[in-house]
This record gives C-alpha cells, sequence and structure tokens, in this order.
C-alpha cells in the first residue's frame, strides 16, 4: 500500500509531545464521526457536508479534486454509474495533542459495471486527514489507493477481425452502438483497449471523463469537437487513420458520419461523465 502523508498528518505527528486533550477520548469520537461519513457514500451533497470547504479529495485513476463544489460535481455522475457503490470502514484513528487534527485509515471497496455490463470491485485502503472546525471533525484531507496497483502491461492478446465479439453497448452510452472489449478491463484502474462501433448519426453528448482517453478512427467519418454545449458548426472530421487523445475533464463529443468504427484506449476506470445529468442514456 502506498502510504500518503499530508501536512496536518505530520503535524500530528510532530504536536503529540505537549498532550492538552483527552486523546483517547477524541480518537473515539473521530472513528464515531468516519463511521457516519462512511453512510453517505450513495449521496454525493451527503458525502462533502463531511468536508471543510476547501478539502482535497483523490481517488484511483482521477486527479485530485480541491473544494467541495468541484467534488460534488466529479462525484454525482459517477454515483449514477450503472452499478455504481462505494463503502469503506475505518479501523484506526489519530489524535494530536492539541485534539484538533487526526486522520483515520481503513478499506474500502468501489464498485461498478464494466463495459461487459458486469459488476466489478475496486478494494483497497484509504486515509483521511480531518480538522476541528467549529467544534465539529471534518474532513480536509481523502485519498485512496487500490490494493492491486494499475497494471504496468496488458496480457498478450491477438485477435483476427473475425474473431472480435461484439456486444451491445453499456446504459451510459445510447442504444444503437455495438462495443468491443480487446484487452483489459475498462471499470478497472488498468490499461484497456475497446472498440465501438457506430451507425450512421450515432451521437454521444458533450461528456468528459476522468482520464486521457487515447481514440483511433479505424473506418468511416468520426465528427468530434471540444465544449460544454453541442454545436454543429464546431464538429471536424477525421478520418480514417486519425488520432485524438480526450484529455481528462475536457468536455467534447462526437457524431458518426456513415458507419464508423473508433478504437479507445487507456488507463481505466473508463467512466463518461455528461455535462448535462440529461443527456445520461442510463436515466432515461
Amino acid at each position: 500500500m502506498r502510504r500518503v502523508f499530508t501536512p496536518l498528518v505530520v503535524a500530528l505527528v510532530v504536536s503529540s509531545c505537549a498532550q492538552t486533550a483527552n486523546v483517547e477520548q477524541e480518537k473515539t469520537a473521530l472513528l464515531a464521526r468516519d463511521g457516519d461519513w462512511a453512510k453517505t457514500g450513495s449521496d454525493p451533497a451527503k458525502f462533502v457536508s463531511f468536508m471543510a470547504p476547501d478539502a482535497t479529495f483523490a481517488m484511483s485513476g482521477m486527479p485530485a479534486i480541491k473544494g467541495t463544489k468541484g467534488i460534488q460535481d466529479a462525484l454525482t455522475p459517477l454515483s449514477k454509474a450503472p452499478g455504481f457503490s462505494i463503502t469503506w470502514k475505518p479501523a484506526t484513528a489519530e489524535v494530536s495533542a492539541s485534539g484538533d487534527l487526526g486522520y483515520t485509515s481503513g478499506t474500502y471497496a468501489m464498485t461498478m459495471n464494466n463495459a461487459a455490463n458486469t459488476a466489478a470491485t475496486e478494494n483497497g485502503h484509504y486515509l483521511t486527514a480531518w480538522k476541528k472546525i467549529n467544534g465539529a471533525w471534518m474532513v480536509v484531507s481523502d485519498s485512496a489507493t487500490p490494493d492491486a496497483p494499475a497494471s504496468l502491461s496488458s496480457p498478450a492478446v491477438v485477435t483476427p477481425a473475425s474473431a472480435i465479439k461484439w456486444g451491445d453497448v453499456p446504459p451510459f452510452l445510447p442504444k444503437g452502438a455495438k462495443l468491443a472489449v480487446l484487452v483489459g478491463d475498462p471499470s478497472q484502474p488498468a490499461p484497456f483497449t475497446i472498440r465501438l462501433q457506430m451507425p450512421d448519426g450515432y451521437k454521444i453528448a458533450p461528456h468528459t471523463h476522468p482520464t486521457d482517453e487515447h481514440v483511433t478512427v479505424m473506418s468511416g467519418t468520426l465528427r468530434a469537437a471540444m465544449g460544454p454545449k453541442w454545436d454543429d458548426k464546431a464538429l471536424g472530421d477525421f478520418a480514417p487513420g486519425s488520432y485524438a487523445n480526450m484529455a481528462a475533464t475536457m468536455p467534447h463529443f462526437v457524431m458518426a458520419k456513415g458507419a464508423t468504427v473508433v478504437q479507445v484506449h487507456g488507463v481505466g476506470p473508463f467512466v463518461v461523465n455528461y455535462v448535462n445529468a440529461a443527456d445520461d442514456p442510463s436515466k432515461k
């Protein structure tokens, strides 16, 4: 497990030499507070209510996010992904001698459906730094690391075009297209490669991903543009052989001109966050 030390955790250790609070009592209270927080995993609004306004949040495979608004905005679409759930169990707590700084650690389990619409679970450990604000323990930094590190390489795979297995796209993509997983598991923090087969006129509304999305046009014409709102005039045409890296958190939208196949590779988890929640097919 990778160990993460925030400035508050370091301050906690340094301040332990001069006890001014009932540390054991505060440890018990802090564990209980973390336990209450663990009941909010399915509700982003309640989740951030336990956080200081300038808190930092970092999950494996996602860039660190600062501030409760940004954290809630990032977690809301993730919480609506098919099969999503996150649970955690605090195991230990440490509190500074002054009684106003502390941290908790424990285990977590995050589940969501993969590209094959099958539940996949990531298990790991977390470390949360807390600070007393107006008498209440509030999260100032939260980070997590999976037990199994991201694979540095993928298994050897050689698949003739005729042997590629196509299936329906997962619920978070519009119906009508087909998807094939060539290697890896897109729901996990590891390398993956998939292909998306789209009919003429197929559209994916403005959206973002928490990780980079590398796209190569295999056949047909992919029309794509950047931005949070659909704009036909902004669409550019990309012929077979064209490549694009849709950077993490960058809004973009795409459309197929004629029957089109694209190949997408990257490091998971592969998540689609729609700019406008009403565009999410899984909610219709």
